[in-house]
């Protein structure tokens, strides 16, 4: 898991500090040829839609290089990166997303914050694609050396007793990343009536 989210670290660097500013540049030199030069209506309107495109693939690229390694959590920490991806899924307007933390003035060790945002963004991310929910509540609480982290949602829910014959490479590595920070796992969950996951660890 080190490993894993070292690799991601420096893919996300090399995408976002490397291809990302290639892009901006070319965007760049762009716009300035576009504005010393007198083109065509034709050409001008191609050219447009090159920026266009350029401007859509540039955000694509952030959008990636986020998901692989939040800015936000190696700068700032768990509960900064943990808010601002709710902001990021709620802009859609499909599904409210409240947000709640108690007790997260310190930092974590980044593994274990690297770790915990991990099996936050997979239930976010189970949320969206299959709940159809309308809203969900992430509750992140330390109390000590005691942390705990909530995912609820308002959505269709499951048969939670089934959930260990699920072979999803989601819940997968929800289960191993929750093991390996040494905590536990409670999901409640009915046909119709949503779902939470609650997880609690001890703090190395």
């Amino acid at each position: 898991m080190q490993g894993q989210e070292k690799e991601r670290s420096r893919l996300a660097r090399d995408l976002h500090d490397g291809l990302g500013g290639m892009l901006s540049g070319i965007k760049q030199a762009l716009f300035a040829m576009k504005g010393n030069q007198i083109l065509p209506e034709t050409s001008a309107a191609a050219l447009s839609q090159v920026v266009s495109d350029l401007d859509r693939s540039i955000n694509e690229l952030r959008h990636i290089a986020r998901n692989m390694m939040p800015e936000a959590l190696v700068r700032f920490g768990l509960k900064d990166a943990l808010e601002d991806f709710c902001d990021h899924l709620k802009q859609s307007g499909e599904l409210k997303i409240h947000f709640q933390s108690f007790g997260m003035e310190e930092r974590l060790p980044q593994e274990t914050e690297v770790v915990l945002f991990r099996i936050a963004q997979e239930l976010l991310n189970n949320v969206v694609r299959h709940a159809k929910a309308s809203n969900s509540l992430v509750q992140l609480l330390r109390d000590k050396d005691r942390l705990s982290l909530t995912v609820e949602d308002d959505g269709k829910g499951f048969d939670a007793a089934a959930l260990n014959q699920v072979q999803g490479i989601g819940w997968v590595n929800i289960r191993s990343r929750v093991n390996y920070l040494g905590g536990e796992l409670d999901v409640r969950s009915a046909p119709g009536e949503g779902c939470s996951v609650h997880i609690e660890m001890q703090l190395p």
